[in-house]
């Protein structure tokens, strides 16, 4: 399943949020954006703007940034995948990923039982 990632009610790219930590209610997953200008100078800047804090390294061009209130997730459905927190990481480089912290349940088991069901299995 695909997930939608808006910032500032602006969709910025989708993700299939495929990984997990099951236990602490954890997803996180590649973003494909959907403009190529979203990248470390796009995120460095819109952080120093709104005052979010991230760690930073601009010669790699990494940044992680703390909680970000207008970054959202939504299902299918437009349900919003909501958690603690929500956040990006990555670099230019490679690839951003976007993790959503705290997500309770049994709203996690119902929107991710993959996730579920594979850390029960690993479990055994």
């Amino acid at each position: 399943m695909s997930y939608t990632v808006f910032l500032d009610n602006k969709k910025i790219g989708i993700s299939d949020l495929e990984k997990s930590d099951a236990p602490m209610g954890v997803v996180f997953g590649k973003i494909n954006f959907t403009d190529i200008n979203l990248n470390y100078i796009f995120f460095s800047n819109y952080c120093k703007i709104n005052s979010i804090k991230t760690e930073e390294d601009s010669k790699a061009k990494f940044i992680s940034t703390q909680t970000i209130p207008t970054l959202k997730v939504y299902n299918s459905k437009e349900v919003e995948i909501k958690g603690i927190g929500c956040y990006i990481t990555g670099m230019d480089s490679e690839q951003f990923e976007i993790n959503i912290i705290g997500i309770p349940y049994p709203f996690y088991e119902e929107e991710f039982p993959q996730h579920v069901n594979q850390y029960r299995e690993s479990a055994k």
